[in-house]
C-alpha cells in the first residue's frame, strides 16, 4: 500500500510537471520575437558580419600605432667563383652561407591612409551594428505579423466551434419538433445545410490556423519536433488605443532609423576614401632598423667558430626612406574619379533612404489612426451583432423566424467578429511599427 501510494503521488507530480511544462510553452508575442532573434541564421549571419567589422577595426588600430615587426634566417651553399670576405678578393672554391636578420619598420606618413582607415574600420563597425538592429527589427515584424495570424485563425475555430455546437443543438431540437408536428421538413433540411456550412468553414479554419502556425514556426527556427503554443489572449482596447501619433516621430527616425544610418555611414567612409586617395599623390615617409649577422665557411680554408662569427659579424641599420610617386600610368586620377562617383552615389543613396523613410513614418501614422477607427467601428458593429444574434437565436427556438433567416442573423455575425479580430490585429500591428519608429524596440513594446 506504502509503495502503490508512492507510485501514485510520483504519476501525480509527473502529470503536474508535464501540465506545468506545457503551459510554459504557450508563448506570447514578445517571447517569440525574442526566440526568433536568438536562432535566426540571419541574424548569426550579420553577427559574423559584424564581428569580421570588428577585426577590420582591431587590423585597423594595429596599422597605425605599432611597427611591423619580422625576423627571417636563410642558408645557401655557393659552388664556383665567390668573393673571399677577409681579404675581398676573388677565387673559386664551394662556401656554405648562413644568415640571419630582424628588421622592424613604420609608415610616418602616407597620405593619412592608415588615419582614414581606421576612421573608416570605426565606422565600418557602426554600419555593421546597425545593420544587425535593422535585420532585427524585420525578423520581429515578420514574426509579429505572423503571430497575430495564428491567433487570428485561432479565435476564429473557437468562435466556429461553438456555431457547430449551436447548429448541432437547434437541429437536434428541431427534428423533435418535426417529430410533434411543429417544424417541416425544409425547414429540418435547411437547418443541417447550415450545420454542415459551419462544420466547413470550421474546418477551413483550423487547415488556416495550421498553416499560419507552421509559418511562425519557420520564421522561428522552431524544432520541428515540437509543438508550438501562442497565447491567444489579445490586451482590451483600453490598453491599446492611442491617441494621435507625436509630431516628433518623423524627425527621431530621420536620425535613428537603422537604414538612414546605415547610408549615413556608408556616405561618411565614401568621403574617407575620397579624402585618402587625394592625399596619395603627396611623398610617403618610413623609418626602418634592424640588426643581422652571418656564418659562412670556405671548402680549403679555416674559418672561424659559428660562435664566434655569429657576435663578430652582426651589424645595425637605421633607414629612413621618402617615396615620390611621379608617374604611375593616370593610376592616381583613376582612383580619384572612381572615389568621387562613390561619393556621389552614396549621397543620393541616402537621399532616397531619408525619403523612403520619411515616407514609411508618415504612412504608418496615417495607417494607424486609420486602423484605430475602423477597429472603433469593427468594435461596435460586433457588440450589435451579437446582441441581434442572441435574439434571433432565442426567436428560432420559438419558432418566430425561419432557419434561413437565421442563417443570414448568424453570417452577419460571424462575419462582424472576424472584421473585429481583424481590425484589432491590424491596430495592433500599425501601432507597433509606429512606436518602433518612435525609438521604442519590438520586443519591448
Amino acid at each position: 500500500m506504502i509503495s502503490l501510494s508512492i507510485k501514485c503521488a510520483v504519476i501525480a507530480l509527473a502529470s503536474a510537471v508535464t501540465v506545468c511544462a506545457s503551459a510554459q510553452t504557450a508563448m506570447s508575442v514578445q517571447d517569440c520575437m525574442r526566440y526568433a532573434i536568438s536562432n535566426s541564421t540571419k541574424v548569426r549571419i550579420q553577427q559574423a558580419a559584424s564581428d569580421d567589422a570588428r577585426i577590420a577595426r582591431r587590423d585597423a588600430v594595429l596599422a597605425l600605432f605599432t611597427p611591423q615587426i619580422q625576423a627571417q634566417t636563410y642558408s645557401y651553399y655557393n659552388f664556383g667563383r665567390s668573393i673571399d670576405p677577409q681579404t675581398n678578393t676573388y677565387f673559386n672554391t664551394t662556401s656554405f652561407h648562413n644568415n640571419y636578420e630582424v628588421n622592424a619598420g613604420i609608415e610616418l606618413f602616407n597620405g593619412f591612409k592608415a588615419v582614414n582607415n581606421y576612421r573608416i574600420s570605426r565606422t565600418g563597425l557602426l554600419i555593421a551594428d546597425s545593420q544587425e538592429k535593422q535585420v532585427e527589427a524585420d525578423i520581429c515584424l515578420a514574426v509579429m505579423e505572423a503571430y497575430y495570424n495564428v491567433v487570428y485563425f485561432k479565435r476564429l475555430a473557437e468562435i466556429y466551434e461553438e456555431q457547430v455546437s449551436v447548429a448541432k443543438q437547434s437541429l437536434v431540437k428541431a427534428k423533435r419538433q418535426e417529430e410533434l408536428g411543429q417544424k417541416g421538413h425544409a425547414d429540418v433540411l435547411q437547418m443541417e445545410a447550415d450545420l454542415m456550412d459551419r462544420e466547413y468553414d470550421l474546418i477551413n479554419t483550423r487547415n488556416q490556423y495550421e498553416s499560419h502556425r507552421m509559418k511562425l514556426a519557420d520564421l522561428m527556427f522552431w524544432p520541428m519536433d515540437e509543438e508550438l503554443v501562442v497565447i491567444t489572449s489579445i490586451p482590451s482596447e483600453d490598453a491599446v488605443l492611442t491617441g494621435p501619433a507625436d509630431e516628433g516621430v518623423v524627425s527621431f527616425a530621420l536620425d535613428h532609423n537603422p537604414g538612414i544610418q546605415i547610408a549615413s555611414f556608408q556616405q561618411m567612409n565614401a568621403k574617407r576614401e575620397l579624402n585618402t586617395a587625394s592625399w596619395q599623390a603627396l611623398p610617403k615617409v618610413g623609418l626602418y632598423a634592424g640588426w643581422g649577422t652571418s656564418y659562412y665557411t670556405y671548402q680549403g680554408s679555416a674559418t672561424d667558430v659559428f660562435r664566434n662569427q655569429f657576435r663578430n659579424n652582426g651589424g645595425e641599420y637605421v633607414q629612413l626612406s621618402i617615396s615620390i610617386p611621379i608617374w604611375n600610368r593616370l593610376n592616381r586620377f583613376s582612383e580619384i574619379s572612381r572615389r568621387r562617383n562613390d561619393l556621389r552615389k552614396a549621397t543620393a543613396e541616402l537621399d532616397q533612404k531619408r525619403r523612403e523613410v520619411e515616407s514609411e513614418v508618415r504612412r504608418a501614422i496615417q495607417d494607424r489612426d486609420g486602423s484605430e477607427t475602423a477597429y472603433l467601428q469593427a468594435l461596435r458593429k460586433s457588440e450589435v451583432q451579437a446582441e441581434a444574434y442572441q435574439l434571433n437565436l432565442k426567436k428560432l427556438e420559438q419558432g418566430l423566424i425561419s432557419p434561413l433567416e437565421f442563417q443570414t442573423a448568424t453570417g452577419n455575425y460571424l462575419r462582424s467578429q472576424a472584421d473585429e479580430m481583424n481590425s484589432h490585429f491590424q491596430y495592433l500591428i500599425k501601432q507597433a511599427v509606429v512606436k518602433y519608429y518612435s525609438g521604442i524596440e519590438y520586443v519591448n513594446q
